[in-house]
C-alpha cells in the first residue's frame, strides 16, 4: 500500500505537506517523496529511501530549502515518486496509490509509439511514470485522467500538482480513498484523515469513486462526478487504516471494536484474558473484551525505540529477528493462563507462528486465536495487500495443499464458512500454527461491522467476488 497528502494555501504550505505526509508512514515501506511549486522556484522535488531511516529524518534538511504555496507528498511501498514531467499540458508532478495489473501491455503500447521511460521501479517500469504518460495523452488534465481510468486495469488514485492547482482523482471504483480537508486560507487532500487533526484541517468532503476535483487556495470545483459503483478495500478498516482515521465517514477504530464484538458474540471459549496482537489487533481486542466481559491484558509489550519497523533491515534473517525482538512477552500474565488473542488477519502466518512459540515458551496454557476477517483464500488483484510473493504462500493455500495434495484447487468451497472443507482448512491452519483454537470472522459480520452495503466493499480476498470495471 502507499499513501499521499497534498496542500494548497494562500501562504507557504511546506510544513503542512511535510507533516501530513509523515502521518502516512504506516502505509509505505520503501520510498517517499515531496514535490512543491512556487512562482519563484518553480517545481522542487526530493525522493529518499525509507529502508534505513524515518521519513522525518530523511526530509527535514530538504524542507529547509523548499518553498511553495502548493505541494504533494507520498510514501510508497515500491516506486520512487512523485514524478515530475513536462508535456503539452505543461510541467506537473504526479503521485499515485496504484496497482496496475496490465502495465506490461501499457509499457508495450508506449514503446511501440517510440516513447522513452526514464524511471524504473525494482527493475521494471515505474507505475507512476506510466500514469503520468497516460495523463499526457489527454487534451487537458481531465481527459488525461479519464484516459487513466479507461486504460488502467487494477486500481489508481492520483494527485496532480500543477502551477495553478492540485487535481485529486480517486480510483474509478474507489478502492482507495481521497478525502478533502479545509482550514482558514488552505485546502488539503489526504489518504488518511488522521493527518488532519494536528494540522487544524477539518474534513470537508469524501471524494467519490472516479470523482475528479481541482483545488486552489480559494476553493475547489468538481470536474467529474463520482461513479455509482464503489468497491472500497475492506482492509482499510481491518488492517491498513490508522485508528483515528475515517473512510466514507466511518471511523477505523470504532469499526474494529465492532469486529471484535462480533467475534465475541459468536464465541463461547473461556479464558483468563483477552489480548490484541500489536498494533492493529488492539482495537479488535478491545471490542471482544468489552462484549465478552473478559479482562483485557497486555501479554506482549511492543519495544519500538530502536527498531520501530521490522522491514528496515536489508536481510530477511535480520528482519525476522527484529520482528521477534520488538515484541517482549510478559510471563507474569502468560504463565499458566489461557488467553484469547485478536489479530487483523493471517496472511502467511510466519510471524504469528513465532509469536505463538514465544507464548508456549512463556508457559501459556491455551492460545485461542480470533481473526477479525475471514480467511484469505484469494490473492489481492487490486492493491499490494497480501505481503506474499505468490498465492501459494498464503496460509490458506498451504493448508489446502496439505489436505488435497495439490496446488491447483478451486477455493470456492473453502471460502464458504458453512462447508466441511472450510472447517477442515481452518483446523489445518490451527494445527500448523500450534493454536488451541482458531476462529475467523464471518464475512456477513465483517460487512455489518464496517457499515456499508457489501456491494460497495471489495471483499475479493475472502470470496473472489470483486471486479475490474
Amino acid at each position: 500500500m502507499s499513501g499521499f497528502f497534498g496542500s494548497i494555501s494562500k501562504s507557504d504550505c511546506v510544513k503542512d505537506v511535510f507533516y501530513g505526509t509523515d502521518y502516512h508512514s504506516h502505509l509505505g515501506t520503501k520510498r517517499a517523496g515531496l514535490a512543491f511549486f512556487s512562482k519563484e522556484k518553480g517545481f522542487q522535488r526530493a525522493i529518499h529511501s525509507l529502508e534505513d531511516g524515518y521519513f522525518r529524518n530523511k526530509f527535514e534538511n530538504d524542507i529547509k530549502n523548499f518553498t511553495g504555496t502548493s505541494g504533494i507528498g507520498v510514501i510508497s511501498d515500491t516506486e520512487p515518486q512523485p514524478i515530475i514531467v513536462n508535456s503539452h499540458l505543461g510541467r506537473y508532478a504526479v503521485a499515485t496509490v496504484c496497482k496496475i495489473i496490465n502495465y506490461d501491455e501499457l509499457e508495450a503500447y508506449f514503446l511501440e509509439k517510440r516513447h522513452t521511460f526514464s524511471e524504473t521501479s525494482l527493475g521494471a517500469v515505474n507505475p507512476t511514470e506510466l500514469v503520468a504518460m497516460l495523463i499526457a495523452e489527454g487534451k487537458d488534465f481531465l481527459s488525461g485522467i479519464q484516459n487513466v481510468y479507461d486504460r488502467v486495469k487494477g486500481s489508481c488514485s492520483m494527485l496532480i500538482l500543477t502551477n495553478d492547482g492540485i487535481f485529486a482523482a480517486r480510483d474509478k471504483l474507489g478502492r482507495t480513498p481521497i478525502i478533502l480537508g479545509k482550514k482558514k486560507n488552505a485546502y488539503s487532500v489526504t489518504f488518511e484523515t488522521c493527518a488532519f487533526s494536528n494540522l487544524d484541517y477539518e474534513i470537508e468532503k469524501f471524494i467519490g469513486p472516479g470523482e475528479v476535483v481541482r483545488i486552489t487556495a480559494n476553493g475547489y470545483e468538481q470536474l467529474r462526478k463520482p461513479n455509482e459503483k464503489m468497491q472500497i478495500c475492506s482492509f482499510l478498516w481491518v488492517y491498513y487504516g490508522y485508528p483515528p482515521s475515517f473512510y466514507e465517514g466511518i471511523n477505523v477504530d470504532e469499526c474494529r471494536y465492532r469486529c471484535g464484538a462480533a467475534l465475541a458474540k459468536n464465541d463461547n471459549v473461556k479464558a483468563d484474558f483477552v489480548a490484541g496482537i500489536p498494533d492493529s489487533g488492539i482495537g479488535h481486542a478491545i471490542g471482544y473484551s468489552n462484549k465478552a466481559s473478559i479482562p483485557l491484558k497486555r501479554p506482549y509489550s511492543k519495544y519500538t525505540p530502536t527498531w520501530p519497523r521490522s522491514f528496515m533491515p536489508q536481510s530477511q534473517d535480520t528482519r525476522e529477528l527484529v520482528a521477534k525482538m520488538k515484541l517482549i512477552p510478559n510471563k507474569a500474565i502468560i504463565n499458566g493462563k489461557s488467553g484469547i488473542f485478536l489479530d487483523d488477519s493471517i496472511v502467511r502466518g510466519t510471524q504469528l507462528k513465532d509469536n505463538v512459540r514465544d507464548l508456549h515458551n512463556a508457559g501459556i496454557k491455551e492460545v485461542n486465536m480470533r481473526i477479525a476477517c475471514p480467511p484469505l483464500t484469494y490473492p489481492c488483484e487490486f492493491l499490494n495487500f497480501s505481503r506474499a510473493r505468490s498465492s501459494m504462500e498464503l496460509a490458506t493455500k498451504k493448508a489446502v495443499k496439505q489436505l488435497e495434495g495439490k496446488d491447483d484447487v478451486d477455493m470456492k468451497e473453502y471460502s464458504d464458512s458453512n462447508s466441511e472443507k472450510y472447517k477442515a482448512m481452518v483446523d489445518q491452519i490451527r494445527e500448523n500454527l500450534d493454536l488451541t483454537t482458531l476462529k475467523f470472522q464471518n464475512l456477513d459480520d465483517l460487512v455489518e461491522a464496517i457499515g456499508l452495503p457489501k456491494k460497495k466493499l471489495c471483499t475479493h480476498c475472502w470470496d473472489g467476488s470483486s471486479y475490474f470495471d
